[in-house]
């Protein structure tokens, strides 16, 4: 379908995050805090506005989806060298309206903002995300590049993507998502408090969540 792309703008603001919270109600648990998300990211210093995109409805303008960037980093150390940190990307989340969803429109968010990432120089994207989706974007395991979670695992749900050929070679070591995408729970719940009451419920997505979210490589 067709579909614009631009930068979200301050005024966009609230349909985004109610947008998000439609995109995410239910999906992972009973309910969502992806909009809660949205709106602390945008506050983080680790925040990349240049990479915030909405999908627009060219006739009439509505938001049907967003993208959201911020910097992490690989923080890679060994053979008792003191640890080198490198600057990555993470993207996250990327919502689209439930009526709109397998229309390929998170897909066009996520190619074009691939690529303008790869303008800016940046070396690599790295995400928790399913594997079985990300990978039509060329996204691959972690465990190929050795680089683990905090823990010193290799979830199956950490994805790598180079943005240029052997952009991680020497580059090994944890990746830390920064303080970022960490939630408070309670403060979530009080945010979702401006929205609409909605039904939680449990889900097949939400089975499908844990599944791949307690897999190790």
């Amino acid at each position: 379908m067709e579909i614009e792309l631009r930068l979200e703008e301050e005024r966009d603001y609230w349909e985004v995050e109610n947008l998000t919270r439609e995109a995410f109600w239910n999906m992972y648990f009973p309910g969502a805090d992806e909009h809660y998300l949205v709106h602390n990211l945008r506050k983080a210093s680790e925040f990349v506005k240049a990479l915030d995109f909405v999908a627009c409805l060219p006739a009439c303008g509505q938001i049907v989806g967003n993208i959201m960037y911020a910097e992490s980093r690989i923080i890679n150390s060994g053979n008792g060298h003191s640890s080198q940190e490198h600057t990555v990307l993470t993207f996250g989340p990327v919502s689209v309206l439930p009526e709109y969803q397998n229309k390929g429109i998170g897909a066009k968010l996520i190619n074009h903002t691939i690529s303008i990432a790869k303008k800016m120089g940046y070396k690599a994207i790295l995400i928790y995300g399913a594997p079985e989706y990300y990978r039509r974007f060329g996204f691959a395991a972690s465990k190929n590049f050795n680089i683990t979670n905090k823990d010193g695992k290799f979830p199956a749900a950490l994805l790598v993507l180079e943005l240029f050929p052997n952009a991680l070679d020497g580059i090994h070591g944890v990746f830390d998502e920064g303080q970022a995408y960490q939630i408070n729970a309670d403060d979530a719940a009080e945010f979702d408090k401006k929205f609409p009451a909605k039904e939680k419920f449990k889900t097949e997505s939400q089975e499908r969540f844990l599944e791949i979210a307690g897999k190790f490589l």
